[in-house]
């Protein structure tokens, strides 16, 4: 089941992630206003189906309403209201965002506000009893709580998507992981893991060619696990290997490698050309889509269905420019 329709602009479906309320706009922070982010209000909309939430209002706690902040140990840190800590509201706090995340199975990522004791993913001050933040530092309670129960959906903050390589990397994952749901049933059939696997090779490459060797085994017919363990066991793999951004250099030896599909269906001073201009990525005169765009122009034309098949083109939709900016 193709994650895109024919044309790369478009989608079959948007994809289902969740989001912190106050980044649509909604006037939901503790001084009765937002953080509204028109990157993912205005153009990751077009392609995610938000589910939106403020733990803090689902609490109860209402807006406006005093600061609340981190006290005590930071690997297990109580919430308390700012000028009130001897009230210690964790429980009613988790209480509500327990309610809401055991329904989070069906989303692809998670966009979460930057430096909120309940939602940040890290950096959060912990407070001592003598008033002065530890020196540790923790994520929001309710997103520790997202990652504990979902450890391999991704996760971004909405200030760090502003950062260019890890806003690629949050995408290429959240597509990523739409993908693999849809393509790879609940009881899953060898067939559809050697199917995704064929489509995907390249991007893990990119990312790890040790773990591109180890998924290849995998599935090599060899491991006595059931199909289901494989399932679970590539995609905690996969996932896990995506979680960093790749690295200049294996770009360029991916992107080497698929020049070699062209060996024998376009005159070598073309087939140079397209290493100069790789070259000219590795040295970082270009962007990563320079390389690709021309490689995969010969490709559409000289390579096979398998080869035009890869997710490595095209892991999320080209309006995006997603690959313009690293």
């Amino acid at each position: 089941m193709p994650l895109f329709f024919n044309s790369p602009d478009q989608l079959a479906h948007k994809i289902p992630v969740g989001i912190s309320a106050c980044l649509l706009g909604e006037n939901v922070r503790f001084n009765g206003g937002h953080s509204h982010s028109n990157y993912c209000d205005k153009v990751l909309s077009e392609y995610f189906d938000y589910q939106k939430f403020c733990p803090e209002m689902a609490a109860g706690f209402g807006t406006p309403r005093p600061t609340l902040r981190l006290e005590g140990d930071p690997n297990a840190p109580r919430m308390t209201f700012t000028k009130n800590s001897e009230e210690d509201v964790s429980e009613v706090f988790m209480a509500a965002s327990n309610a809401y995340l055991e329904k989070l199975s069906h989303l692809d990522g998670y966009i979460l506000m930057k430096k909120s004791p309940s939602c940040g993913m890290e950096r959060i001050k912990v407070y001592q009893e003598n008033g002065h933040p530890h020196m540790q530092r923790s994520a929001g309670l309710f997103t520790k709580e997202l990652q504990k129960r979902y450890p391999l959906l991704p996760i971004e903050e909405d200030g760090r998507l502003n950062d260019p390589a890890l806003r690629e990397n949050f995408l290429l994952r959240v597509f990523t992981h739409h993908d693999f749901r849809i393509s790879v049933s609940d009881e899953p059939k060898m067939k559809e893991l050697i199917a995704f696997h064929s489509r995907y090779k390249y991007m893990v490459m990119a990312h790890s060619q040790p773990v591109y060797r180890q998924l290849g085994r995998l599935l090599s017919g060899n491991d006595p696990r059931s199909v289901t363990e494989l399932k679970n066991a590539y995609f905690e793999l996969l996932m896990t290997t995506l979680s960093k951004p790749a690295e200049r250099k294996n770009h360029c030896n991916v992107l080497m490698h698929l020049v070699g599909y062209l060996k024998h269906a376009v005159d070598v001073s073309i087939r140079k050309d397209i290493l100069d201009v790789v070259e000219q990525y590795r040295r970082g005169e270009v962007n990563l889509a320079t390389p690709i765009t021309l490689l995969h122009h010969y490709l559409k034309h000289y390579g096979s269905d398998y080869i035009n098949g890869q997710s490595y083109f095209l892991p999320y939709p080209s309006p995006l420019g997603i690959r313009n900016t690293v």
